[in-house]
């Protein structure tokens, strides 16, 4: 969760990933956490890019899901898709974006609620300021000074963020695994979650101690 989500502040002011890394820090200073694997998708993967690199010593083992290293390196979604988002229709955004994050089978057989739509108490400025954080990282400098074991996982069938952002990620952060999960879209981790969740725990617990 970052700064406007949920219960935390909402302010007016400009954000940016990096911005939220430090919020990210000061929540481990106030949990007492000198050290954390850190597990960002989306937005919180660009998040957590900022944070591995500006701050090494905070993290054990990072995993960046369906994310992307921004600027002018990373590949962007189609115009179709961001057309698709910003539809005016009733529904109709909400509908495109869920078709974005999970496949037909999913909705049919889950109902919901699906908490990855967004955060619906999150304010109109703070959305701006989000989106505004989000088209504007670009951690493609910083990503070689990762040194935290990293992987990589990312839907083969996702066209919100588009799976060769995961290649990239994985060539740039030295040592990092990738792996490409055939089939998912942007909620990899939820509606694959019997593929996602155990490959994640089985690379933090071979992660050596340090």
């Amino acid at each position: 969760m970052v700064r406007a989500g949920g219960e935390s502040d909402k302010p007016d002011l400009l954000y940016s990933t990096e911005l939220f890394a430090l919020d990210a820090i000061a929540v481990l200073d106030a949990l007492g956490v000198e050290r954390a694997d850190v597990y960002g998708t989306s937005m919180g993967g660009r998040v957590t890019q900022q944070l591995a690199a500006r701050h090494p010593e905070r993290v054990r083992a990072l995993v960046l899901g369906c994310t992307s290293p921004g600027g002018p390196h990373a590949v962007e979604r189609t115009d179709e898709v961001r057309r698709s988002l910003v539809q005016t229709r009733p529904g109709a955004a909400r509908r495109a974006l869920m078709e974005l994050m999970y496949t037909p089978a999913w909705p049919a057989a889950n109902p919901g609620p699906y908490r990855t739509l967004g955060d619906p108490g999150m304010p109109a400025h703070a959305q701006r300021r989000h989106l505004a954080a989000s088209n504007q990282h670009d951690a493609w400098q910083l990503l070689p000074g990762i040194g935290a074991p990293t992987l990589v996982p990312h839907g083969t069938d996702d066209l919100l963020n588009p799976a060769a952002n995961a290649a990239l990620l994985a060539e740039r952060v030295p040592g990092a695994r990738l792996h490409l999960i055939p089939g998912a879209r942007h909620a990899y981790f939820e509606e694959f979650r019997a593929v996602a969740s155990p490959l994640v725990l089985d690379f933090l617990t071979t992660v050596p101690q340090r």
